[in-house]
């Protein structure tokens, strides 16, 4: 597969703001070599012109079809290539997807995430998609759903339904993609983000560091989806959570501080989106999160669990909240 060069790619939804920068690979890479302390100013800066510091956004993230995927993503514990423990799981029934997203709301969550394992899904699973979050978004919440690459009309139906985000993420860099995934190409990912686009949906898009990339690939995935026109509303930022059975288990660790600059440099050049601390949340310090939130993280997922991997129980956010003096949104 040949991998494309960062590119400016025109995703038509809205006037992008007048404002937006232009981000080559370079530019961005030279963020990630600012000092420690001038950086995180920096990110502070950015974040405070767009948001208050003080607040951040609950989401709610449920795996409504859990396991048997075709595609062989190097990270995923969910894989049918994979030997991991996970139990494939068919597609849950709306009443109990509603049901789970009303506790959510009652916990504090204000978007609901809906996460389906499939290299993309047919129709009649989009029927019973479309009931779940039609069902949701009565309760009152914001939804979001992945369900994987789209056919043409999809995203259109999952709009008309009441879908407010779509999630797909890059994953990492063009040039480091291949290494990563190899049975869909980098294209194929744009392509569903230009589709949801088109259908007047918002974007949640970002990538998983901690994969063996370089910090130049760090910046790489960063300038891609900097130069989203319009950028994403919504950038999860994973730690990978190496999976024993999947050919990331045994990728060495990224050191803390270079995650926290990649949050701090999503935030410089993602100036008015979500950076969301995602996947990996529960491995890390307190202090850590902390600084990710000085950094300008601004959005949580919340609960037990993240797909198939564990996350930081409620009260363990509401006891950091607490500390942090933090709110949610």
């Amino acid at each position: 597969m040949n991998a494309p060069q960062t590119q400016t790619i025109q995703m038509t939804r809205s006037t992008p703001h007048p404002e937006q920068a232009r981000w080559d690979d370079a530019s961005v890479a030279a963020l990630f070599a600012l000092p420690f302390n001038d950086l995180l100013f920096r990110a502070q800066q950015a974040h405070r012109e767009h948001f208050d510091a003080n607040r951040v956004q609950l989401s709610t993230l449920l795996s409504v079809k859990t396991g048997g995927c075709s595609e062989d993503c190097g990270y995923c514990p969910q894989s049918a290539r994979y030997h991991t423990g996970v139990e494939n799981q068919g597609l849950m029934q709306a009443d109990e997807v509603i049901e789970t997203a009303r506790l959510a709301k009652e916990n504090g969550a204000s978007r609901f995430c809906m996460g389906g394992a499939w290299r993309g899904p047919k129709q009649r699973d989009l029927d019973e998609l479309k009931k779940m979050i039609a069902g949701v978004k009565a309760l009152g919440l914001e939804t979001c759903g992945t369900f994987g690459l789209l056919k043409d009309g999809m995203a259109e139906q999952l709009k008309g339904a009441g879908l407010d985000y779509y999630n797909h993420n890059l994953d990492t860099a063009p040039d480091k993609y291949a290494d990563i995934v190899s049975t869909r190409d980098y294209e194929d990912r744009l392509d569903t983000l230009g589709k949801v686009r088109r259908a007047g949906l918002s974007v949640c898009s970002g990538g998983i560091v901690g994969m063996g990339e370089t910090r130049e690939q760090r910046a790489g995935l960063l300038a891609q989806l900097a130069n989203l026109d319009p950028q994403p509303e919504s950038v999860p930022i994973n730690n990978l959570v190496p999976v024993p059975g999947t050919p990331l288990a045994d990728a060495e660790p990224l050191d803390w501080t270079e995650f926290v600059r990649t949050i701090a440099v999503a935030r410089i050049v993602l100036p008015r989106s979500f950076v969301r601390l995602s996947a990996g949340r529960r491995e890390m310090p307190e202090a850590m999160q902390a600084l990710c939130f000085m950094a300008g993280a601004n959005s949580i997922f919340y609960g037990d669990k993240l797909l198939t991997t564990g996350n930081p129980d409620v009260e363990g956010d509401r006891r950091l909240f607490a500390k942090l003096d933090l709110l949610p949104l």
